[in-house]
């Protein structure tokens, strides 16, 4: 979460009301680059390091809001040069503003502000170009804060659906009109506007789902969701120049999830931007609110700086946010907020007419998801079918796992709830967790569970020999415990594994090559006979 304080900032002149503003300012590094450019970049509101002016030390406060957010969408920006020290605005300010929102030029023009404050109103309305029109009505900003403020109008098409707006401030005058500034100071602010775009898809196994986006950076586009890896990925416009880098303090992302779209209630999520894999500590998980699952991406300036550094494609962010392989569970939270409950099962893939095996463990959030002993009510259901129930007292040992052990009936498929109800003898601690039963696999697709990197680390370092890896890895493929691509065997066999797929084996263990890559190495060795499948 961005850190956040308050600045109060009092107005000057005899005719304004001694009022005070409060400003909730998401503080950040900023750079500050030599005299004349002070720099800031992606956040809801800013607070510029002083530059000397005229033997005072001045700074200017970039703060974004609602015009009314119960009659319409406007977005409000609003400017204010302030003596640092008094904390007082100043008089007579000739502000040149260069504005963007996104990539899309939007206007370059001088404006007066009287007492140092001017604020632009974003308005969404279709015009063949950008109108720029004064207010001089009563405006949000004036009725909250009394102040006698300039209120522009800026209309033009979406430009209230938010996103990041780049206002570059030069200040021409200060305190006297006719007071040309000879080494005017320049702004360069970058103000970010949440944005929501929603995405709707048909998942084969869980049906009409969507996923909304919330970027607080700037517009996204070409998103696409695939069923068989579980990715998300998108498209953001951003500079990869080290200037940009240095000004930009953060990039905030969202996904929000429904909580019945089972696939993408794992614990844990791995960001990619421009292929370069982020730290986990940007990626935060809310389960805590109504039926959707907020992930919140924050990336800040060290990780863009490493992406800089490592990454050969500096055209914009191309996001994939795809399930961490450590976290191969399940996770939701109970609807008091109180406990967090971790799932897996075995196999992997369920089917009809068989056994199963699910493992849950129970924690106590306000313990650090540490494990408790506490007494639970768990069934297994399909609509207003009760498949399986049990009770019990959950085990509060780290790494001892509460078993639920059954027999799937032969007519149960699809979508199943793993129901845990009544946790702590409290009627709130209660929350699902959808899972699916004869699973629908694209011929494609790829399925290896993550303890296989076990094994094939193993047999990588000479732990296990040639003829046990292969054997193993028959009995798993031919018992759908890994699905793979349908592969065409040659004629002719071979008993040599080569050099190359055994390097892949353990270069796969460790995370540096993908499930693909992987794959390919066990493709060839059906192909060439050494895996009879």
């Amino acid at each position: 979460m961005e850190k956040k304080s308050i600045k109060k900032i009092q107005t000057s002149g005899p005719s304004l009301k001694n009022l005070f503003l409060i400003v909730f300012v998401i503080f950040s590094c900023l750079l500050f680059i030599g005299f004349e450019t002070v720099y800031g970049h992606g956040v809801g509101s800013e607070t510029f390091p002083p530059v000397e002016l005229n033997g005072k030390l001045v700074t200017l406060e970039v703060s974004s809001s609602k015009s009314d957010p119960k009659t319409n969408d406007d977005q409000q920006i609003s400017l204010s040069l302030i003596d640092f020290n008094s904390k007082i605005t100043l008089r007579d300010v000739t502000f040149l503003v260069k504005s963007h929102r996104g990539e899309q030029f939007l206007f370059e023009q001088e404006f007066k502000a009287d007492n140092g404050f001017l604020v632009f109103n974003f308005v969404s309305e279709e015009t063949n170009s950008i109108v720029i029109k004064e207010n001089n009505d009563n405006d949000f900003f004036r009725s909250l804060l009394g102040l006698e403020s300039r209120m522009i109008n800026v209309k033009g098409p979406r430009l209230s659906e938010g996103g990041l707006y780049k206002l570059d401030v030069t200040v021409l005058t200060v305190e006297g009109y006719s007071k040309k500034l000879d080494m005017p100071p320049v702004f360069n602010a970058g103000i970010s506007i949440a944005q929501t775009s929603r995405h709707d898809l048909v998942d084969p196994n869980f049906g009409e789902q969507n996923i909304h986006v919330i970027t607080y950076y700037d517009e996204i586009s070409n998103f696409q969701y695939d069923p068989n890896s579980r990715e998300i990925s998108f498209f953001m416009p951003f500079d990869w120049s080290q200037s940009n880098i240095n000004q930009t303090s953060v990039v905030h992302e969202e996904l929000v999830i429904p909580k019945k779209f089972g696939d993408l209630l794992v614990s844990g999520f791995t960001m990619y931007i421009n292929g370069i894999p982020l730290s986990q500590d940007i990626v935060n998980i809310d389960d805590f609110f109504g039926d959707d699952r907020t992930v919140h991406f924050i990336i800040y300036q060290k990780e863009l700086q490493n992406i800089f550094e490592n990454s050969s494609n500096q055209n914009g962010m191309n996001f994939v946010v795809k399930p961490d392989h450590d976290y191969t569970h399940l996770s939701s939270v109970t609807d008091n907020g109180q406990f967090r409950i971790f799932v897996s099962w075995e196999p992997e893939n369920l089917k009809s007419d068989s056994n199963a095996k699910i493992s849950f463990d129970v924690t106590d959030i306000f313990l650090k998801n540490k494990p408790v002993a506490t007494n639970y009510e768990f069934s297994i259901t399909q609509n207003d079918r009760v498949i399986f129930e049990q009770n019990g007292i959950s085990s509060d040992i780290k790494g001892i796992h509460n078993i639920v052990e059954f027999i799937i009936p032969n007519d149960v498929s699809g979508i199943v709830n793993l129901n845990f109800k009544n946790l702590d003898n409290n009627h709130l601690a209660k929350t699902t967790i959808p899972i699916v039963i004869n699973r629908i696999i694209n011929e494609d697709e790829i399925l290896i569970p993550s303890w296989i990197k076990n094994n094939a680390g193993w047999w990588s370092d000479g732990f296990i020999d040639d003829n046990s890896f292969v054997q193993g890895i028959e009995y798993m493929i031919k018992n759908k415990i890994i699905t793979i691509p349908q592969t065409q065997q040659k004629s002719t066999e071979s008993t040599e594994i080569p050099t190359w797929i055994k390097n892949n084996a353990g270069w796969w263990s460790d995370g540096s090559i993908d499930d693909n890559s992987f794959v390919q190495g066990l493709e060839f060795l059906i192909q060439n006979g050494i895996i009879r499948i």
